[in-house]
């Protein structure tokens, strides 16, 4: 058996009406296993050493961008199917060119981005033949409230090789759209998701893996997100059927435009007629930073700032500053569009009007 991380955490649930702490263990003992069983069911369903090498094998830790700002530059990500597809949350992580991959087994593999549907802020990866085995992609496992539920990830990025991600053992708290949640939160993501009672929003936790005591795949283990009137952090999952959905819009190719055969209009929005300018042009990909704003501009007027990172236009990835300039050329300069920027920490929606 591999080891894996075993704490007590302070865990804080938020509820719809109420917040609670609680304390806990979040993880499983490495040795004596005993059976874990399903209390609604009154049956054993397996070990919990079967259970969590199970599991473990179909969750990868993931390296990429980040240092800059205090932005953390690990995660985690769920195997789905047999062709190498890792799904994960969509964060500056993985604004690079290869995404770099650790496997259960401590193997090294390089990742590409195959697509991302920012309006769930979910990406997906792919790996070439390395044979890994992920969750059915037609899974339709679901929670209830109340039942017991593990979080499987690499949280504050303690496993780098081929040692366990950490696992934490919890119940779903309640079932519930974001948006009607008490207090705010910054969050592109507005629909529903289980609110867990384990503290699963922590650095390198966002894009883990919820399971049930079968091991059977619930959802994907949410960004960091903050409730801005209570300060409490909220530990909660996309639902299994939001993840696949956005996977198949992914795969079909209609969360995104192909830059490749899109055509650009006869008169088209131009980063100097904005009144915008990035910084250099150095790189395969350059990421699209801004340098500078022009004074009574029209971007100055919409409120981008100097070092703002400009992360989709009309929800459409941007991952250099060529495919912003080429999205931009598709857009007649008498329209408006909507930018989704970086700054800092905060991810901010801004509507640009010539």
């Amino acid at each position: 058996m591999k080891p894996y991380p075993y704490s007590h955490l302070s865990v804080y649930v938020i509820a719809p009406a109420i917040a609670l702490t609680l304390s806990f263990a979040v993880a499983l003992p490495a040795s004596g296993a005993k059976p874990v069983a399903d209390q609604s069911a009154g049956s054993v369903l397996t070990t919990q050493e079967q259970l969590v090498d199970q599991v473990q094998e179909r969750v990868v830790k993931l390296f990429g961008a980040g240092g800059a700002r205090g932005l953390e530059s690990y995660q985690s990500g769920v195997l789905v199917g047999n062709e190498g597809y890792i799904v994960t949350s969509w964060t500056t992580v993985l604004d690079v060119a290869k995404v770099r991959v650790v496997a259960f087994d401590g193997r090294r593999l390089d990742a590409a981005v195959v697509g991302v549907d920012p309006a769930n802020e979910i990406a997906l990866l792919k790996v070439d033949d390395a044979g890994l085995t992920g969750f059915p992609m037609d899974s339709k496992a679901a929670p209830s409230v109340g039942q017991r539920v593990f979080g499987v990830s690499n949280l504050f990025g303690i496993a780098t090789g081929d040692e366990y991600c950490s696992v934490q053992k919890g119940v779903v708290m309640a079932i519930a759209p974001l948006t009607q949640r008490r207090g705010k939160t910054k969050s592109l993501y507005q629909g529903k998701v289980y609110v867990l009672d384990v503290m699963t929003n922590n650095p390198g936790a966002s894009g883990g893996a919820l399971v049930n005591l079968r091991g059977e795949w619930l959802g994907l283990l949410g960004k960091e997100i903050r409730d801005e009137q209570s300060g409490i952090w909220l530990n909660y999952a996309l639902p299994l059927e939001v993840v696949q959905a956005s996977m198949d819009r992914i795969l079909k190719g209609t969360a995104t435009l192909d830059l490749e055969t899109v055509k650009s209009v006869e008169k088209p929005h131009r980063l100097s007629d904005l009144g915008l300018t990035l910084i250099p042009d150095v790189l395969p990909k350059t990421p699209a930073f801004v340098d500078q704003v022009r004074g009574g501009s029209v971007a100055a007027q919409a409120g981008l700032q100097t070092n703002d990172l400009i992360l989709l236009v009309n929800d459409q990835r941007i991952d250099s500053r060529k495919s912003l300039e080429k999205i931009l050329s598709t857009i007649n300069r008498a329209d408006s569009f909507q930018l989704l920027v970086q700054r800092g920490q905060e991810l901010i929606r801004i509507q640009v009007r010539p």
